[in-house]
């Protein structure tokens, strides 16, 4: 038990990697939907004035 490997710092990597790739995604969905996302508003906005 005393040669067994340390992956601390391996999984923390994991972790930023995962976390990098799910903020891609996100802007890029962001970036696709966006304008519509923003129609959506603008018409719920015209709507109540």
């Amino acid at each position: 038990m005393l040669f067994l490997p340390r992956e601390e710092g391996q999984g923390l990597v994991e972790y930023a990697l995962i976390l990098v790739l799910v903020a891609i995604v996100v802007i890029a969905i962001l970036m696709v939907l966006g304008p519509t996302i923003g129609n959506v508003f603008s018409q719920i906005v015209s709507a109540l004035s």
